[in-house]
Order: C-alpha cells, then structure tokens, then sequence
C-alpha cells in the first residue's frame, strides 16, 4: 500500500520560505518522478515541480528561480523548498508519484500553505 507523509506547510508572511517533505512508503521511491501539485481555492490543480529518477527538474514559470525541488532516495523523500514566497502560492500543496511508462500514479493527502501577513 502506497502512503505519503506530507508536512512543512503553514502560515508565512510575504518574502518568508517553508520546506515541504513527502516521504514514501510502499513503492520502489527511486524508481518513481516526484512530483509537487498544488491548488488554490477555484483553480485547478497545477504542476509546481518535479523530479525525475534521473534528478532532471522541471519547474512551473511562477515558481521558478524561488522554489527547489529535490530529493533523497535512501529516505524516500521529496523536498520542496519554497522562498521569496507571494501571496499567489496560497494553496493546498500535493506530493505525487508517477512511474515513466506505466499507469502507477500516486498522491498525497495535501498541505496547506497561506501566504499573508
């Protein structure tokens, strides 16, 4: 069974960072692109930032320059480190899992951040 922890996310005011963690369970983690979703009240969910099994990034164009995604495969974890951060990135943050070439698509339960001061 396929399980996400997902934490780091809360208030923070305008020009502040967070640090999101997924951390995995149940699937073979390095073989999986990690990817970070996230979506604001009467949008729809949007592609933040992802990472290949080969560490390629891909970064939305809102987000990039600000926001790091990596990750550590001996903990099963993926990080979304969030700076310089806009009221715009108020939204629920979700972690997925997808494997290149198959339908094994997974994700977590979100965590909200809110940008304001």
């Amino acid at each position: 069974q396929v399980q996400f922890v997902e934490s780091g996310g809360g208030l923070v005011q305008p020009g502040g960072s967070l640090r999101l963690s997924c951390a995995a369970s149940g699937l073979i983690f390095s073989f999986y692109t990690m990817g970070w979703y996230r979506q604001a009240p009467g949008k729809q969910r949007e592609l933040v930032a992802s990472i290949s099994s080969a560490r390629g990034t891909n970064y939305a164009d809102s987000v990039r320059g600000r926001f790091t995604i990596s990750r550590d495969n001996a903990k099963k974890t993926v990080y979304l480190h969030m700076n310089s951060l806009k009221p715009e990135d108020t939204a629920v943050y979700y972690c997925n899992a997808i494997q290149a070439g198959s339908n094994l698509n997974y994700w977590g339960q979100g965590t909200q951040v809110t940008v304001s001061s």
